[in-house]
């Protein structure tokens, strides 16, 4: 699979990056073996950038992920890990279920800390995780209500363990696009992990991220791009997900309105949701939630499909889409 460089380093990202939040049983329980068999299967589809959190799973992502990925060389593999929820022991909640969407016992807290000595120790326990002695990318995760410290000691403590070569690039994680504009500004970091904000449906990070981004160098790792769910599907359901929640109707309406453009190019709207994104010259990775070897599959699939200059101009035509994505590299 072809790479993208993230351009401030020398960090080189396969355009799908293998998404380890399932792997810490998202919204269900999914098995080791599984879990083991995705990374496999991703690995013999030329995937090589990995992405997890301690947030996903309580560590059991982390933990999932290092033991699959053990069976590969290290230096063969671009891992990335983000900061900003420390995990601690949280005895009186053990017999309870993780209230945050995994299903996993509650024998851990979260607690929120952008403090330098926060992230250090987040990182640290992250690689005992993970089992292994270095990650290559490290992101911010979530500072929405913390910009403050994220923005002084969290980026600050980053941009010191880049400097002495613990980790190769940094960057920020975020839901939104507003707040990683301004990270962007500051002039710290190499990356932005940006979930939701850059698809064919949701076009807001075009109006700051992509031009600060792309004047400042850095690269966008283009996540959420099927909108946690709306563009998951060939097919729109009656009832459909979007940004977590269920998807107003004119919002399906669109979602269908695009398809139907899709397919008069023989294209998938899924696959069509994941050559929007790596059209962006900024994009330099689309990282797919990933459970099974099928997914694997699935995100090759829409990896490969081309999409053909006709099929923005029709959706622009269409009052679907502003402008076409511009600068990226055909997939």
């Amino acid at each position: 699979m072809r790479t993208r460089l993230l351009p401030r380093t020398a960090v080189d990202l396969t355009e799908i990056g293998f998404g380890a939040a399932q792997l810490g049983n998202l919204n269900r329980a999914t098995t080791d073996e599984d879990s083991t068999a995705a990374v496999d299967a991703a690995w013999n589809a030329g995937i090589r950038y990995f992405d997890t959190a301690p947030h996903y799973g309580l560590g059991l992502s982390e933990r999932r992920l290092g033991r699959a990925l053990a069976a590969y060389p290290r230096d063969t593999v671009v891992l990335s890990t983000k900061v900003g929820r420390l995990l601690e022991p949280s005895p009186g909640t053990a017999d309870a279920t993780d209230d945050q969407g995994f299903v996993v016992p509650a024998t851990t807290r979260r607690r929120w800390d952008f403090s330098r000595d926060g992230v250090l120790r987040s990182l640290e326990e992250s690689l005992t995780r993970l089992g292994t002695d270095r990650v290559d990318v490290v992101y911010l995760h979530d500072p929405d209500d913390h910009e403050a410290s994220a923005s002084t000691t969290g980026v600050e403590t980053l941009a010191e363990l880049r400097d002495q070569g613990v980790v190769r690039a940094i960057g920020v994680g975020m839901n939104q696009s507003a707040m990683p504009t301004r990270f962007v500004e500051q002039g710290l970091i190499d990356a932005v992990m940006l979930a939701g904000r850059l698809t064919v449906l949701d076009h807001g990070a075009l109006l700051d991220l992509v031009p600060a981004a792309r004047a400042a160098g850095v690269a966008i790792v283009a996540a959420g791009v099927y909108n946690s769910g709306i563009l998951a599907r060939p097919v729109v359901p009656e009832r459909a997900s979007f940004d977590y929640h269920d998807a107003p109707p004119e919002l399906l309406e669109r979602a269908r309105a695009i398809a139907a453009v899709a397919a008069r190019h023989d294209l998938t709207l899924p696959q069509v949701a994941v050559q929007y994104a790596l059209a962006f010259d900024v994009v330099a990775s689309v990282v797919l939630g990933t459970r099974t070897a099928e997914h694997v599959a699935a995100a090759v699939a829409n990896h490969d499909a081309a999409a053909p200059p006709q099929l923005w101009a029709d959706l622009v035509a269409a009052g679907l889409l502003d402008a076409p994505p511009t600068g990226g590299t055909p997939a």
